[in-house]
C-alpha cells in the first residue's frame, strides 16, 4: 500500500516558489535540531530543495523515540533494543512518504494480519476482516465484538456522541477539550466493558490514563483510525530493527544531500543575531526545534532572546505523559504457535501489550531460529516500574512461565508529549513569533488529523514547507484522512 486507497484522503498542495534553492545566490543554513521523525522529515524536506542542513541529535542512533541501539546479551550475543512496538499503520500519508525516499515500495514494511485486543474475561476483539468503509467498519466491530451487545448501541447518547462522527480539527478541540477522554465516554453510556477494548488501548497509544487525556485528542485518533479512513485499522511493521529498516538509510539519503548529521551532539541553547542564529557555535540562517518536550523546554529556556513572553509560557507549559516500561526477553523456548504477533489488552494492568517479535523482524527471528527461542516484549503505559509485566506475561501465555531467560533488557522512559485537559488552546504550533525559527513533533499544534508519528512526520513536513516559503522555494505536499465528518447529514447536526 504506498499512495493509499482511501478516494476521500485530501492532498494539499505544496506551496509554490523555486525549484531548488541554488536559484537563490547563496543557499540557505538551517540548523535542525533533533533526529527523530519530525527533524529527519524537516531536514529531508529543506535537502531536498538544496538547502544545506545540519542535523543536532543528542544521542548516538537517528530516530528518536523510535529509534534503536546495540546491545549485547549475557552470552555475547549482539541485538538491537528499542523503544518498544511501533505501528506503521496505512494512512500514516506523511510518514509513509518520508519513508519513500528510501524505500519507493516500502518493502522494508511487513504487514501484521491482525492485533487481538483482549480483556480480563478473555474475551477478544479483532480488526482482521472489517469492513474498510466508514461507518460500516465501526458498525461491524461493535456487532461481532463480544463486549459490545446491541442493546448497547440503542444505550449510547447520540447527542453527546455525535462529535466522534463529525471530527473536524480544530473544532473538536472547541467541542470536547475541556472533558477528560474517561469522563466523555461515561457521558455518551459507552459500556464499560467495551471501553476497555475499543477507546483505551487508543487513549493508552499517549502512554496517558484516559483520565488524563483530552476527550477531543481521543475522538481525532478515532476519526484517524475509524471513523474518517477507509485505510483500515490494519498497520505495518518494520521487517528488520529501526535503525537497519528506517533510519539508516535515510541518514544516507541525506548525507547524500550534503547534509550535515552530527550525532552525540546536544544543543544547549540558540541565540538570535541581527541576521540569523547561531547554534553551538555555527552560523545559521533558520532553526527548526524537532526537540522531546523536555528538550524543547530546556532549549527556550537557556535561550531567554527567543519569542514573546506568552509563546514561551506555552513551550514550558507543555507537559510529558507518565513514565513507560518496555521490557524484552529472550527465552529458550518459542512461544505457542497460534500467538499473534500483537496482542493489545484492556483491564489487565500493569500490561498493555504483548509482542511476539520474531514473528515479524528478520533479527529477532534468526536469533530464535538459531537457539529454538523466541523474543516477546512486554509493555507497561502509564507505569511506574512495570511491576508484575512477567506475572501478566505468564497469565496470559502460560507456556513463558517455564521457559529459561536468556537475555533480558528492560527500559523506562518519561518523555513523551501528554494532551491533557484544555491544553489544545495554548500548545505551540509550528510558526512561532520569531522570523526563521519553527517547531516540529508530535506534540506540536497542527491543524489536521494526525497523531503520534503522523503528527511528527506532518508538523515535519510543515516546518521546512513554512521556511522554505519565506525563501520563495517551493515546498511539499501534504496528506490526510478527511478532515471533516464522512455523514455529511450528522457534519451538518453540528
Amino acid at each position: 500500500m504506498i499512495a493509499g486507497r482511501d478516494r476521500r484522503a485530501e492532498t494539499h498542495p505544496a506551496p509554490g516558489g523555486l525549484p531548488d534553492a541554488g536559484r537563490l545566490g547563496r543557499r540557505p543554513r538551517a540548523a535542525v535540531v533533533g533526529g527523530g521523525i519530525a527533524g529527519l522529515t524537516a531536514a529531508t524536506g529543506l535537502a531536498e530543495r538544496g538547502v544545506e542542513v545540519t542535523v543536532f541529535e543528542r544521542e548516538s542512533f537517528l530516530g528518536g523515540r523510535a529509534g534503536g541501539w546495540p546491545e549485547r546479551l549475557p552470552d555475547g550475543t549482539e541485538v538491537t533494543m528499542s523503544r518498544g512496538f511501533h505501528a506503521f499503520f496505512r494512512q500514516y500519508y506523511n510518514l509513509r512518504a518520508l519513508l519513500m525516499r528510501t524505500d519507493p515500495g516500502l518493502e522494508r514494511l511487513v504487514p501484521v494480519p491482525d492485533y487481538p485486543l483482549i480483556d480480563p474475561h478473555g474475551r477478544t476483539d479483532t480488526f482482521a476482516g472489517l469492513p474498510l468503509t466508514p461507518p460500516l467498519n465501526a458498525l461491524a466491530f461493535a456487532l461481532r465484538s463480544p463486549t459490545f451487545r446491541a442493546r448497547d448501541l440503542v444505550r449510547l447518547d447520540g447527542r453527546r456522541a455525535l462529535p466522534l462522527a463529525t471530527v473536524s480539527v480544530p473544532r473538536v478541540y472547541e467541542q470536547l477539550d475541556h472533558l477528560d477522554a474517561a469522563s466523555f465516554l461515561s457521558a455518551i453510556n459507552f459500556p464499560a466493558a467495551a471501553r476497555h477494548l475499543a477507546f483505551e488501548v487508543f487513549s493508552r497509544s499517549f502512554f496517558a490514563d484516559p483520565g488524563e487525556l483530552s476527550a477531543a485528542e481521543l475522538a481525532t485518533m478515532f476519526h484517524l483510525y475509524f471513523l474518517g479512513s477507509s485505510e483500515g485499522l490494519l498497520f505495518d511493521v518494520p521487517a528488520e530493527p529501526f535503525p537497519q529498516a528506517l533510519w539508516n538509510p535515510l541518514g544516507d539519503y541525506l548525507s547524500g544531500r550534503g547534509a550535515d548529521l552530527r550525532l552525540g551532539t546536544a544543543v544547549r541553547g540558540v541565540a538570535r543575531e541581527s541576521s540569523g542564529f547561531v547554534v553551538e557555535g555555527t552560523r545559521f540562517d533558520a532553526v527548526v526545534l524537532a526537540c522531546d518536550v523536555a528538550g524543547l523546554r530546556r532549549i527556550v529556556a537557556a535561550s531567554p532572546g527567543l519569542g514573546t513572553p506568552s509563546w514561551r509560557a506555552a513551550v514550558e507549559g507543555l507537559r510529558t505523559a507518565p513514565p513507560f516500561v518496555v521490557r524484552r526477553l529472550w527465552l529458550d523456548r518459542p512461544v505457542r504457535a497460534d500467538r499473534p504477533a500483537f496482542l493489545g489488552t484492556g483491564g489487565l494492568p500493569p500490561l498493555d501489550n504483548i509482542s511476539v517479535l520474531d514473528r515479524y523482524e528478520g533479527e529477532a527471528r534468526r536469533w530464535a531460529a538459531r537457539t529454538g527461542g523466541s523474543v516477546v516484549e512486554t509493555h507497561a503505559y502509564a507505569s511506574p516500574d512495570g511491576a508484575g509485566l512477567d506475572e501478566r506475561l505468564h497469565e496470559l501465555y502460560p507456556e513463558t512461565a517455564a521457559a529459561r531467560v536468556l537475555g533480558e533488557i528492560t527500559v523506562t522512559r518519561q518523555d513523551c508529549p501528554l494532551f491533557p485537559v484544555g491544553g489544545f488552546a495554548n500548545r505551540p504550533s509550528v510558526v512561532t513569533p520569531e522570523p526563521g525559527l519553527v517547531l516540529a513533533g508530535d506534540a506540536i499544534r497542527v491543524d489536521l488529523p494526525v497523531a503520534l508519528m503522523e503528527r511528527a512526520a506532518t508538523t515535519g513536513w510543515t516546518a521546512a514547507n513554512e521556511l522554505l516559503t519565506g525563501w520563495g522555494v517551493a515546498g511539499h505536499p501534504l496528506r490526510s484522512v478527511p478532515n471533516r465528518g464522512r455523514l455529511r447529514l450528522l457534519d451538518r447536526l453540528t
